[in-house]
């Protein structure tokens, strides 16, 4: 089902829906994330590795992908979606790839990579471009693909907490992409 409107969600199914922001309250919002956590940690690595090749397939099958000239993308954590192939398919396509670095608590930005060896330790852990990586602006970027800790059938997003996509991602026009593996989909997301 694809609704035509800016944003996107994809599942580890390929399943496409529209694309909603959340705001609720913060302890039930706690208790999900929690529970979400929970059962990122329960998924088999056969599992994993199955969806996210079926995400990365359907990425890149995207029309929006095609046609995106500057394509914004996480890095994958451990417990995320290994975003990796995505990564390097763009790059290989000669898009202009930026992922995020975090400057400040709640804020990033997007820089652009040639490479994933242009990655290196930042805040948290998190493979991010150093700090000689030159600024993709907000209104450069075709398509954004989000993470979430969940989202629902229906365009809830769950994220991680910190605010720095909601803030970023209002600054920009691209078209969002939220990324989900199925099993991890969850109908009680508040609004």
């Amino acid at each position: 089902m694809v609704y035509k409107i800016e944003e996107i969600i994809l599942t580890g199914r390929g399943s496409i829906y529209g694309f909603g922001g959340s705001e609720t309250s913060e302890d039930r919002k706690k208790a999900l994330r929690r529970e979400t956590k929970e059962a990122v940690a329960a998924l088999d690595e056969g599992y994993t590795k199955e969806a996210d090749l079926q995400i990365f397939r359907h990425v890149t099958g995207l029309t929006e992908y095609e046609q995106a000239e500057t394509l914004f993308c996480f890095v994958g954590t451990s417990g995320e979606i290994n975003t990796a192939p995505i990564l390097e398919e763009a790059l290989r396509q000669g898009k202009r790839v930026g992922v995020p670095k975090c400057t400040a608590r709640g804020i990033m930005e997007v820089r652009e990579i040639r490479s994933l060896r242009d990655l290196e330790a930042g805040k948290y852990g998190i493979l991010e471009p150093g700090a000689h990586a030159p600024v993709i602006q907000p209104e450069e970027i075709n398509l954004a693909i989000v993470p979430c800790m969940s989202c629902s059938h229906d365009g809830r997003r769950l994220g991680y907490g910190g605010g720095y996509y909601d803030r970023y991602l209002g600054r920009t026009r691209a078209v969002k992409a939220v990324i989900c593996r199925e099993r991890i989909m969850r109908a009680d997301i508040p609004m």
